[in-house]
Formats: structure tokens, C-alpha cells, sequence
């Protein structure tokens, strides 16, 4: 029986997992930026936007996000000048920048600056998620692309996830929540650490919104008899664990 989530890969050997996947989107056009955070929230990510510089240094150097999508033209502070200040606090999150200036002087910029990928605009969502997905997996020279414990397999490309055999039919929130326990099983999981990885900047934390979705992944993956591995630890929180409790 396994006892701790792995990568199904030809590869040997298990990868240091990350601890969620959420994303900061800075842009100022309110089409584009409209476009990038529904597009990215159907992927299933947690998706906080802002549109100008001064705010985006605010939340990138208070919240855990896996990946800043920086637009260059803002205001307040430009791109570059974002993407430098943050590097020089040590804040070491992956950069993807958005820029209409197509120059190899000003990509060069922005590179300097301290951003790890450039994109020019006008671009292709397609594109712009396989950029995303890429840095999203920099690390580890192994890519995890399957998670699995307790007979659960959550597919990290397809945003897919089965038990056993059955395919498990979850909401993007449902998966969002299923993967980050994946990602840390038999580790409890606090309300506020469910909230900050799993929703956005507008979770409202007087509701009961998350044991509410708890409630109903369990459901969905402890059906026809399996054994129950979503459980409730009072005053903390939950834990995914193939332990009985």
C-alpha cells in the first residue's frame, strides 16, 4: 500500500511535491486580463488579479503563489521595475512576462530583470498555458505529471482524477482540493491553508464554503464500499490518509 503520493514516471525516485498551485495575474486591460484569470480558473488554478505595480508587489510578497503572470505596461510601477524588486526581496516565485514590445532589446530587459520567460502579445491561450504549465514544473529534472495514494490517480495535464477504476466527476474547486491533498498526503491541512491554495483573494472566511466542498469530495471518492481516506481532525482541519482514525 503506498505511503506517500508518487509520480507514475519511468523515472526513479521521488520528487519534493509542490504545495499548491496559484497565480498571480498582473495586466491592466481588462479583456485580456478577463480572458487570463477565466481561462486559468477552467484549468482548475487559484487565480488572484491586480492591475497595477504597486499592488502586485503588495501580494506577491504576502501570499505563496506558484507563478506571476506581469504584464510590462502597468501603472504605478511598471513591469520591470516589479520583477526587479521582487527579485532583489528574495522573492523567488517564477515570472512569466506579457509585453506588446516585441524588441529582442526589451525582452533582453525583462529577462535582466529578472523574469523567467517572456511572451509578446497578441498570443494564443494555447500557448500561453504551455508556457505556464512549463515553469510551473521548473525544479526537479523529474516532471510529475501523475499523483497516486490510496488508490487514487489525479492526472496533473488532463485535470482528471479516477479511484480504482471509476472516473471521479469533480468540480474545478473538487479537483483543486483533491490535488492539493495529493500533494500532501497524511499531513493535516488547516481551513486557512485549504482556503489560501485552493481559492482566491475574494474567499469569503465566515462561510462553510470549504467543509461544505469537503463534504462533497468525500462523497465522490468514497463510493461503492472503499475504504474512507478524507477525514475530519477536530479543531484542525482534514487529512488525506489510508490510516484508520
Amino acid at each position: 500500500m503506498a505511503t506517500a503520493a508518487r509520480a507514475l514516471s519511468a523515472a526513479a525516485g521521488v520528487p519534493k511535491l509542490m504545495s499548491s498551485m496559484r497565480i498571480l495575474v498582473v495586466e491592466d486591460e481588462a479583456g485580456l486580463a478577463n480572458s487570463l484569470v477565466a481561462g486559468l480558473k477552467e484549468e482548475c488554478y487559484a487565480v488572484d488579479h491586480t492591475s497595477d505595480g504597486e499592488s502586485a508587489e503588495f501580494l506577491a510578497e504576502t501570499n505563496d503563489y506558484d507563478l506571476i503572470v506581469l504584464d510590462v505596461m502597468i501603472p504605478k510601477i511598471d513591469g520591470f521595475q516589479v520583477c526587479r524588486d521582487l527579485r532583489t526581496r528574495e522573492v523567488k516565485t517564477p515570472i512569466l512576462m506579457l509585453t506588446a514590445l516585441d524588441a529582442t532589446a526589451e525582452k533582453v530587459k525583462g529577462l535582466d530583470s529578472g523574469a523567467d520567460d517572456y511572451l509578446t502579445k497578441p498570443f494564443s491561450f494555447e500557448e500561453f498555458l504551455a508556457r505556464v504549465r512549463a515553469l510551473l514544473r521548473r525544479g526537479p529534472s523529474f516532471v510529475v505529471t501523475v499523483l497516486e495514494y490510496a488508490g487514487i490517480k489525479v492526472d496533473l495535464v488532463g485535470h482528471s482524477a479516477i479511484r480504482g477504476e471509476s472516473r471521479l466527476d469533480l468540480t474545478p474547486k473538487e479537483y483543486g482540493l483533491l490535488e492539493f491533498f495529493m500533494r500532501n498526503p497524511e499531513r493535516v491541512l488547516s481551513r486557512s491553508q485549504l482556503a489560501e491554495h485552493v481559492w482566491d483573494q475574494y474567499f469569503d472566511p465566515l462561510t462553510n464554503v470549504i467543509d461544505v466542498s469537503v463534504s462533497h469530495l468525500r462523497k465522490k471518492i468514497e463510493v461503492d464500499g472503499t475504504p474512507r481516506v478524507l477525514h475530519s481532525v477536530r479543531g484542525m482541519g482534514y487529512i488525506l490518509s489510508d490510516k484508520p482514525r
